[in-house]
């Protein structure tokens, strides 16, 4: 526990139960509206095939989450964790222009 509270910069264990909280809400929240956007998007099998309707749905729930993630942090009052977390996934995947 005391890693990953040295890692992750956090000072209580609390924080850590709460961030477990956050990724878990932000994960399933994020799963539960992708089919309804996808629905008013007019995003189907039928239009775009399996292949296609499931690099559209991956895409769109991965844009998604990171919005949430930030979001959910700043409702549990871990804004900065998550913020920090989300520019380092974000230079990670080469998109450090967007967050510097």
């Amino acid at each position: 526990m005391n890693k990953l509270k040295q890692r992750w910069g956090i000072e209580h264990n609390w924080q850590i139960v709460v961030i477990f909280i956050v990724f878990a809400i932000t994960g399933s929240t994020a799963s539960y509206i992708g089919k309804p956007i996808l629905n008013v998007l007019n995003i189907t099998t039928e239009n775009f095939g399996s292949f296609g309707y499931w690099v559209i749905r991956i895409l769109l729930l991965f844009i998604v989450y990171q919005f949430m993630l930030v979001f959910f942090g700043w409702v549990f009052g871990q804004y900065k964790f998550f913020w920090n977390f989300e520019k380092k996934m974000l230079r990670r995947i080469g998109l450090k222009r967007f967050v510097d």
